[in-house]
């Protein structure tokens, strides 16, 4: 079984054993409920690093008042059991006084100017505010030479990397590619909550993407492929918040046929919000 901690002092003290033989750490901080793209992220972050430390925490900063904080799932036991398959050697499992020990109301947050305020940041007010505060948290308590995360949470690792820039964070940031069911569906703790007709149409969000890549490859105008595929996936069911192509810097391109561009696509199914994106670079046997 693995390891896991749960306080500041015990976590430090078992980190500074690695630091003292010259080991490299890395650090993958996630919100539990793991499923495969998960541990992916671990089985990178071995080939990344010495030891590797996973962090759980259903941060409730990035959760706004309307959202599913309360019925986030929590499966702890079979996180474990996971990352100690996937080759994790510490699970760092914190409660809400270890992370915030001031208080949440009372905590310091950190803003990421311009990245924090389109697309996730204007459909989720403050996100991305929760996410940079406890996520420079982590890092300031585990001290990581390098930390993994998903690239299905993209406009998240332009967050995370632009703080770590701006910060001074001696940090490497390693970006997993997103994994995908069968069908092409992005791998997602919320997936969970999809009906059986709900996940026969979330499908519907990869396939648009890979629309999107075709359509820009043929130099059509990039407003006329954002509207055509929101059009596609509000007749599909979904509750759309943006269907968008941008540069890799999230900025608005000003041609389909620019090197580096990205679709990204956040939509609702019923009560279940999904995201993806797809860089329209990738080889098609990569999505």
């Amino acid at each position: 079984m693995i390891r896991t901690v749960a306080g500041v002092a015990e976590l430090r003290a078992h980190l500074a054993g690695w630091r003292e033989r010259g080991q490299r750490i890395a650090l993958v901080p996630t919100m539990g409920n793991l499923h495969p793209g998960h541990h992916s992220l671990i089985e990178l972050a071995r080939r990344n690093a010495d030891r590797v430390v996973a962090s759980v925490f259903v941060n409730p900063t990035q959760f706004g008042p309307d959202e599913d904080f309360a019925r986030y799932p929590r499966t702890p036991e079979a996180d474990a059991e996971g990352l100690a398959r996937a080759g994790c050697d510490l699970l760092f499992l914190p409660g809400v006084e270890a992370m915030y020990p001031l208080g949440v109301e009372a905590a310091v947050r950190i803003r990421v100017p311009g990245l924090a305020d389109v697309l996730e940041g204007a459909a989720r007010p403050g996100h991305f505010d929760g996410v940079a505060s406890v996520v420079a948290r982590l890092f300031n308590l585990v001290r990581p030479d390098v930390a993994l995360f998903g690239r299905k949470d993209y406009q998240q690792l332009q967050v995370i990397r632009h703080l770590v820039r701006d910060l001074a964070f001696a940090i490497d940031i390693v970006p997993g590619p997103t994994v995908r069911e069968p069908d092409g569906l992005a791998m997602s703790s919320r997936n969970q909550y999809l009906g059986a007709e709900e996940r026969r149409v979330a499908v519907e969000i990869i396939r648009n993407l890979r629309t999107m890549r075709e359509q820009a490859a043929l130099g059509l105008p990039i407003a006329g492929i954002e509207q055509e595929a929101l059009e596609r996936l509000a007749a599909a069911g979904f509750a759309v918040d943006y269907a968008v192509i941008r540069r890799a810097d999230l900025g608005r391109p000003e041609a389909g046929n620019e090197a580096g561009l990205i679709g990204l696509i956040a939509a609702r199914l019923g009560r279940t919000r999904l995201i993806d994106n797809l860089a329209f670079d990738e080889p098609l046997d990569a999505c």
